[in-house]
């Protein structure tokens, strides 16, 4: 009998726990190493987002109540802008967050979808690493140069420097994506990791509350 069932074909469950304790593909560890450098740029942005409201209402009760406003607080406000906008920019892009045009790409199909998913991505790259080039020189210049802002004279270089490292993780991103969607390009029936997919606004919104929330759609749905 034990050798009738060694025998057997495996049924649907244990193929399913072959394929889930397979080892992980480079792409998958590639996507699970970047994964929590985006998610910290994603909680520093939401901080400074947080810590600029709390100063706003310091400067309104400062200014208000005892006459005494703080001091560079327009300064503190331009220099958040940088965290404020790209740092949460990779994490975005990982989880399909960023506004798309998917008029077109929505009716397509197969390799016909992953080829166009290919030229946005490599045109994307491409002006990620001009901007990364460019903002970088920007960092630099106010580095050797000493540039301060206007008011409070705060040094500019810290929050310059966050651009380039923002698109830097940015880009690592997307070529992930990349690299996921030739493969999917190559065999259309492969898993797909490392890529975003066109979902409706109310999947959209539960994987989300999923990512908030630390566990998987997966398990979502089972509870």
């Amino acid at each position: 009998m034990g050798a009738a069932l060694r025998g057997r074909p495996p049924t649907s469950l244990e193929a399913r726990l072959a394929i889930t304790t397979s080892p992980p593909t480079r792409l998958e560890k590639a996507d699970k190493a970047l994964s929590p450098f985006e998610d910290m740029a994603n909680m520093l942005a939401a901080l400074a987002i947080f810590l600029l409201m709390v100063l706003g209402v310091l400067q309104i009760v400062m200014r208000t109540v005892f006459n005494k406003p703080i001091t560079g607080y327009i300064d503190l406000v331009e220099l958040s802008m940088a965290s404020m906008a790209f740092l949460g920019a990779a994490y975005c892009q990982r989880v399909g967050a960023h506004i798309r045009m998917e008029l077109i790409v929505a009716n397509l199909r197969g390799r016909a979808l992953w080829a166009v998913e290919i030229f946005g991505t490599l045109v994307a790259l491409f002006i990620i690493g001009v901007l990364i080039y460019y903002s970088a020189g920007h960092f630099w210049r106010s580095f050797t140069l000493g540039d301060t802002t206007i008011d409070a004279e705060f040094p500019v270089w810290p929050s310059k420097l966050l651009v380039p490292i923002a698109f830097s993780l940015w880009f690592l991103r997307l070529l992930v994506q990349l690299w996921g969607a030739i493969r999917l390009f190559v065999n259309p029936d492969l898993d797909t990791t490392g890529v975003v997919l066109i979902k409706e606004v109310a999947e959209q919104a539960q994987d989300e509350i999923h990512e908030v929330m630390g566990d998987s759609a997966d398990e979502g749905g089972r509870s």
